[in-house]
């Protein structure tokens, strides 16, 4: 199993911006919040993506991305930051 704070170390050494949102709210609350912000990708990770060590992309627009492994959500994050800069 992995945490959510986990994730977002892992993600925070690699020099991408990570903002975890441990509100006690409900998981739609936040997905909309989000959405609202602009927030380029939002990394769910509730309790099946716990214990598959995974992580559910969405983007901003709502697109589901699906469940991915933790090391290939870095890679296609830096991917996506390189083509940017």
């Amino acid at each position: 199993m992995i945490t959510q704070n986990e994730v977002a170390g892992k993600l925070r050494a690699e020099g991408i911006r990570v903002e975890v949102d441990s509100r006690n709210e409900r998981l739609q609350a936040k997905i909309r919040d989000a959405t609202l912000q602009k927030v380029p990708y939002l990394g769910i990770i509730g309790k099946q993506e716990t214990e598959s060590k995974s992580v559910a992309l969405r983007l901003r627009d709502g697109k589901d991305l699906g469940k991915l492994e933790i090391k290939d959500l870095i890679s296609r994050l830096k991917q996506e930051i390189d083509k940017k800069i």
